[in-house]
């Protein structure tokens, strides 16, 4: 204890503290709409083009998180324009998760020496973040939360019920495309804390876990947050006294939630609930 103690005296663990809070609220809000939405093999796709634009950014000398944000964002605007139905999404992410790797392998044999930094973003980095990458991440952090707060009742309708939500004039396909963006802000800073190979830890599992815990939406989220939080803070903690990779105690966190979620609190909290919320009524008032 008391050599944790002296190592939270340390700026490199203060500002890992303070860019996994930051990330944990983002991932865990957003990862109830994912779990929600069904959609864990775009965040998949996310994560891993994501990566080729890591390694596309440090070939011509920019910043690889500058790439990493391109490489979320550019994917995301293919997705949501190319997968109008559900029903072609993961048709259209395995295309250009495809196309998008094998950019990547390009990227890193063209690069003249070993891309540290690149490889960084695999397994995540989070306890060598530097003030000015906390800040970022804050910037980040907040424009995505902005935006989620704009579109959350017309998205949660389109989300519940997309065929009664098109015919009442939402525009789900634009909703789409938004939450898709508001995606690959997400997994961007995730990959900080869990790298790009365990990006599904903080992406599904705390929204995952949380549809266990409660049928309510409103909680669902605040159930989300609360895992990720835990999660990625423990996993900090964890590894700051341990000498252990970060990632290994976030993931092994959160499974072990999850699975705490799903056959020992879940059925008891939804029990006491006495009935299911209405989630076709909340969506039409929505809008």
């Amino acid at each position: 204890m008391d050599q944790l103690v002296h190592l939270l005296g340390y700026p490199f663990v203060q500002n890992a503290i303070a860019a996994g809070v930051v990330i944990a609220i983002v991932s865990g809000i957003v990862s109830r709409f994912v779990v929600a939405r069904n959609m864990a093999f775009a965040v998949h796709a996310l994560a891993e083009l994501g990566f080729t634009g890591s390694a596309g950014a440090i070939l011509v000398g920019v910043s690889p998180v500058i790439g990493l944000m391109a490489g979320t964002t550019i994917t995301a605007l293919f997705i949501g324009t190319l997968g109008v139905r559900v029903r072609e999404r993961d048709a259209v992410v395995g295309v250009v998760m495809a196309f998008g790797l094998g950019l990547g392998v390009l990227f890193l044999t063209l690069y003249p020496h070993y891309a540290t930094e690149a490889i960084a973003i695999l397994f995540g980095t989070i306890t060598g973040v530097s003030t000015s990458d906390v800040i970022l991440l804050l910037v980040i952090g907040a424009l995505t939360l902005v935006t989620l707060a704009v579109v959350y009742r017309p998205l949660t309708f389109a989300t519940v019920d997309p065929e009664v939500a098109e015919a009442r004039g939402v525009p789900v396909r634009g909703l789409a495309i938004v939450f898709l963006l508001i995606m690959a802000a997400a997994v961007a800073e995730a990959v900080q804390v869990v790298g790009v190979l365990l990006i599904l830890t903080l992406l599904i599992t705390p929204g995952a876990s949380a549809e266990r815990l409660t049928a309510r939406p409103g909680r669902a989220a605040v159930y989300s947050v609360a895992i990720a939080l835990t999660c990625v803070l423990g996993g900090i903690l964890l590894a700051l006294v341990t000498n252990v990779a970060v990632s290994v105690y976030v993931t092994s966190l959160s499974f072990a939630l999850y699975l705490g979620a799903r056959f020992l609190v879940g059925p008891t909290l939804l029990g006491r609930e006495q009935r299911r919320p209405d989630l076709g009524a909340e969506g039409a008032r929505a809008v």
